[in-house]
């Protein structure tokens, strides 16, 4: 009896700790394979434009609850790592592909531990000076995927346009206009358009589709934007300096003032001048007149032709004849004069770069490995610095 009543107890206990938790919570406790694990973590899944093949998603899943299916998804991750080294094929861009799409199917959060951003920003860093794949599509929808997952995509888009990357096809116009719209900056994403247009980027239809539906919610977007605002009332100076807010009104007020005192010297230009005489000089006009005799007397000839070259009475000679004296030149100091000059580098910006380039290495190292050691702290930074590993002679100046 006693057994029993203790068996009850515990059932009750587990049925009033049952209605607290959430239903994500029962279902990690009771290890159960229903198939359909999407439904209690679809919070966590990053949507894809493709879709998401639902058996693979379920698995996926299921590596949050068990440790033998996330060790296979990091082998197999490994694996396609290493078949980007080994390809030996005419299209190299096509193991990457590859790569990034199983990931974004086996890790669909997209965290920090699916390594995504790196193997983007490893993709796109090995083809960046690469003519075959400039007008590439596919390689551009890896780039436009990278921006998706940055802080600022602006800089992305501005090292695509300076590179000449993707600027065939319509893609990215449509992404870099929107970006810009997101961000409140009507001018620069309509500009951006028009860009696109000119060029005839493809598909011209769609982009021209896009446009005609911006111009749409600009139009109904009520009153202009700051950017827009600041264009319009900053006053420009002659050399090309921007005023400040309070400057710029002063400016204005001085601009409107103008008008003003124009017509009252309209006015008073027909009056009289009025000479101005000095009360306290009070020298007698017959003065000035025998004060200034001296001085004219003195201009009543202008002398003999010589007199007045007189400074070019020189005799010319020839002037190779003298020569400077020199100091006679040490071997030493003829033998340093031949050493090249040595270019001063800043150690603190040499050391950032090298700890950069090591950083990416290494990151990288560990995804070929199957490790999560330091993905997080490198994927943080190229957030904010999609371009950190980039050379700096590709960045945009």
């Amino acid at each position: 009896m006693a057994g029993s009543e203790k068996e009850e107890e515990v059932d009750v206990e587990m049925r009033s700790s049952s209605s607290l938790l959430d239903p994500e919570t029962l279902f990690l406790i009771s290890n159960q394979n229903t198939g359909n694990e999407w439904e209690v973590f679809k919070e966590n899944v990053r949507p894809l434009k493709r879709g998401r093949n639902v058996n693979l998603l379920n698995h996926s899943l299921k590596s949050l609850t068990d440790h033998q299916i996330k060790k296979s998804l990091l082998h197999n991750r490994r694996r396609l790592i290493e078949a980007i080294d080994d390809y030996k094929g005419d299209d190299p861009l096509h193991p990457w592909l590859q790569c990034i799409k199983w990931v974004q199917e086996s890790f669909p959060s997209a965290g920090d531990s699916s390594g995504l951003l790196l193997i983007y920003e490893q993709c796109v860093r090995t083809f960046w000076h690469s003519h075959r794949y400039k007008d590439d599509l596919r390689y551009l929808k890896v780039w436009l995927l990278y921006a998706e997952n940055c802080a600022d995509a602006q800089v992305i888009y501005n090292f695509l346009e300076a590179n000449g990357i993707g600027q065939t096809h319509a893609a990215f116009y449509i992404a870099y206009a929107l970006h810009m719209e997101s961000k409140s900056k009507l001018k620069i994403a309509n500009e951006v358009f028009n860009l696109g247009i000119a060029r005839k980027a493809r598909p011209i239809k769609k982009l021209e589709a896009v446009y005609k539906s911006f111009l749409s919610r600009s139009i109904n977007k009520s009153g202009p934007t700051i950017e827009e605002s600041m264009d319009d009332h900053v006053q420009v100076r002659s050399f090309g300096t921007v005023l400040a807010t309070g400057e710029a009104r002063r400016q204005i007020g001085v601009h409107s003032d103008l008008p003003r005192k124009k017509g009252k010297q309209e006015k008073t230009s027909h009056a009289s001048l009025s000479i101005y005489k000095d009360e306290n000089l009070s020298i007698p006009s017959s003065h000035q007149a025998e004060s200034s005799k001296p001085e004219m007397m003195l201009w009543n000839t202008l002398g003999t032709r010589a007199e007045r070259n007189k400074e070019n009475n020189a005799i010319p000679s020839k002037w190779t004849k003298d020569k400077i004296p020199q100091r006679p030149v040490s071997r030493s100091m003829a033998a340093a004069s031949s050493v090249s000059i040595e270019v001063f580098v800043d150690e603190e910006f040499a050391e950032s770069a090298a700890m950069a380039n090591e950083g990416g290495k290494s990151a990288m190292l560990q995804l070929r490995k199957g490790e999560n050691k330091d993905l997080k702290k490198e994927t943080e930074l190229l957030k904010e610095n999609p371009l950190r590993n980039f050379p700096p002679s590709s960045l945009p100046r």
